[in-house]
């Protein structure tokens, strides 16, 4: 082993530590490993920064805006009404929801086609009786073996291509993925509805009704003697941070302030809506010289619902205008600052349920760091994480992956912190027809970008960003968003990560793994080592990001080949099927996150389908990729 092959081990030996240890996100440990690498001298400086130029990198950028076109026209809305069964069995609706979702992986961003499903899963389950949990991984994991079937439906399937072209003068076409991916994604689709979903653990998700937020809603008054008079709302929810409570309005002269200032001074007789677990709320409020109003009974759901409502809407003597509100504030001259703007001026208040996808900016920050109520005029009232309800000490949570949050506000409000953050709603949406000229213009634009890529009259690259190009001039997509539908991490990633491993080629690193492979079971065969890369690749892409998993493993796929003097296709293939089907954990692929929260799920569910799925995959991957390609 040379120093260089020395090195260039141990980097990417740190890097999938850290890939594993899950602190760093993805395109922080790729972006180390690459200045690490140039540090070392085995990556040049002046090709640090080449990998976000390789025409993978690109196309990825293109097909994620292009898929966010599709999605925003609503052309994907109006096929799923064509196409899905409406009175159907159960499992016929499984099936349609499945093949339609793996249809859609295989052309646009697998995460956006399961986004855009899932509701329509939720809405399912609930008619035919089911837990959401029961549809979500079944569509989930059809997402993930939908993608496997052409070069864009997912980015594993562009770098293989990538390594291909500079090894063989030449990347793989359109089409080339499909033979092999489209019989081990219609296995698995009819393998998921005929007996997976049965697999499936029946987990209660945590929806409106479940957060049971009702049951928590207490108003308590400031009385003359009160030793919260003069205090801000922050000392109060600071004394009653021990109950696990917090305040999500103020009733002042009979006129309701939702998103009060956390400086206004409390005043006699002022009533605090407060939110929190039965245990201990009185003591902490008795503490403050309050007392309560009236308490919400769990089993009074005549009630609750009118709590509800009140905590939505207020009552007529309550109701606000903007008059009131100017003169409520004029009366507040002691506050330290002014009210902050209302929720529902213009418009209703409602509860709505928002999923924390993977890629969401929201991720590691909390409701006090992004002034949750201050700057966006929501209250968060529970919060939903691997089958376990939340409404205590939510202003310092941090979020994560696959929470489900209950968020309280306008529907304007609502649809612009969602949108900031990169929320996903989970109830059911209108089916989005602005007109038929603008689903025409998308589709016809993506359809052309495919056909002229799958031809060979331009490269991918140039093909999607012409079409891109297409959708910011017909502004179909209007270019102030173009850059928004691009997934950054994930380009990052990439783009980083390249370099990297084509060190591991250069240096001969990738060469020497590969002949320690084939050293010990080349005496078994060729189809022998294929499988061993398959599964390897399947593992690893289990338990850390499967781009950077098919970075790694791509170079090796094409030492064993040069070892045993056997097809690279056939190994490259290998190595995507396996970079695509992350089953058995949520972390190893963005789908299986993304259904964590909505399905109710634990960190161990997910094996029980994965896992016999995945012998299904290895089990139809071998014999088609034998077929199609030879050894």
């Amino acid at each position: 082993m040379t120093f260089d092959q020395a090195l260039v081990l141990a980097i990417l030996a740190g890097a999938l530590a850290l890939f594993l240890w899950g602190r760093w996100r993805h395109d922080m440990v790729a972006m180390a490993a690459l200045l690490a690498a140039v540090v070392a001298g085995i990556v040049p400086a002046g090709e640090a920064f080449s990998g976000f130029g390789h025409p993978a990198v690109i196309t990825v950028a293109c097909v994620l805006i292009l898929s966010r076109g599709l999605q925003n026209s609503g052309a994907i809305d109006l096929l799923a009404q064509r196409v899905l069964p409406t009175n159907a069995s159960p499992v016929t609706m499984l099936a349609g929801l499945t093949a339609l979702t793996a249809l859609l992986s295989g052309f646009m961003n697998n995460v956006g086609a399961l986004a855009l499903m899932m509701p329509i899963a939720i809405q399912t389950a609930a008619r035919v009786g089911w837990q959401p949990g029961q549809i979500l991984m079944p569509l989930a994991f059809g997402s993930i073996l939908g993608g496997m079937t052409t070069l864009i439906g997912t980015p594993p399937n562009l770098i293989v291509s990538a390594f291909r072209d500079e090894e063989m003068g030449g990347p793989f076409r359109m089409f080339d993925f499909t033979p092999v991916g489209l019989a081990v994604a219609a296995a698995g689709v009819l393998f998921v509805t005929l007996v997976g979903w049965r697999l499936v653990p029946e987990r209660k998700r945590a929806g409106v009704e479940g957060f049971d937020t009702a049951a928590y809603l207490t108003e308590a008054r400031v009385p003359a003697s009160a030793k919260a008079i003069g205090m801000t709302l922050r000392e109060v929810e600071e004394r009653l941070e021990e109950a696990h409570a917090q305040v999500l309005g103020l009733v002042r002269n009979e006129i309701r302030l939702r998103t009060p200032s956390l400086t206004t001074r409390l005043r006699e007789n002022d009533i605090l809506v407060i939110e929190a677990e039965p245990e201990g709320v009185a003591s902490a409020l008795a503490a403050l010289g309050m007392k309560l109003e009236e308490d919400v009974a769990p089993e009074e759901e005549t009630d609750a619902q009118a709590e509800k409502a009140e905590a939505a809407s207020p009552s007529e003597e309550r109701r606000e205008d903007p008059s009131s509100r100017d003169a409520a504030r004029d009366n507040d001259n002691d506050d330290e600052a002014p009210q902050s703007a209302l929720p529902g001026e213009g418009g209703d208040v409602v509860l709505s349920e928002l999923v924390v996808p993977p890629n969401s900016t929201l991720i590691r920050r909390n409701p006090t760091e992004i002034g949750l109520r201050r700057r966006h005029h929501v209250n968060l009232l529970a919060l939903s994480r691997q089958g376990r309800r939340s409404i205590g000490r939510l202003k310092r949570v941090s979020f994560q992956p696959g929470d489900v949050l209950l968020i309280q506000g306008s529907q304007e409000d609502i649809r612009a912190f969602a949108a900031e953050f990169g929320l996903l709603p989970l109830a059911e949406r209108a089916i989005r027809i602005p007109d038929r000229r603008r689903i025409l213009l998308v589709v016809g634009i993506f359809l052309t970008a495919v056909a002229v890529a799958a031809a060979g009259l331009l490269p991918p690259a140039v093909a999607f960003a012409g079409g891109v190009l297409a959708v910011m001039v017909t502004r179909v997509m209007p270019p102030r968003t173009i850059y928004g539908a691009v997934d950054w991490p994930v380009i990052v990633l990439l783009g980083a990560l390249l370099p990297v491993a084509d060190a591991m080629r250069t240096t001969g690193a990738a060469g020497l793994i590969a002949g320690l492979l084939v050293d010990n079971v080349a005496m078994a065969g060729g189809v022998v080592v294929l499988t061993v890369l398959l599964v390897l690749t399947m593992t690893l892409s289990d338990l850390m990001n499967n781009n950077a998993t098919v970075a790694v493993m791509a170079p090796i796929g094409l030492g064993a080949a040069a070892a045993l003097g056997a097809n690279p296709d056939a190994f490259l293939m290998a190595i995507a099927i396996g970079g695509s089907c992350a089953l058995l954990t949520p972390i190893g692929h963005q789908n299986n996150t993304l259904i964590l929260g909505p399905g109710g799920f634990r960190f161990g569910d997910y094996w029980r389908l994965g896992l016999p799925l995945e012998v299904v995959v290895v089990a139809v991957a071998v014999p088609m990729i034998l077929l199609v390609w030879g050894l």
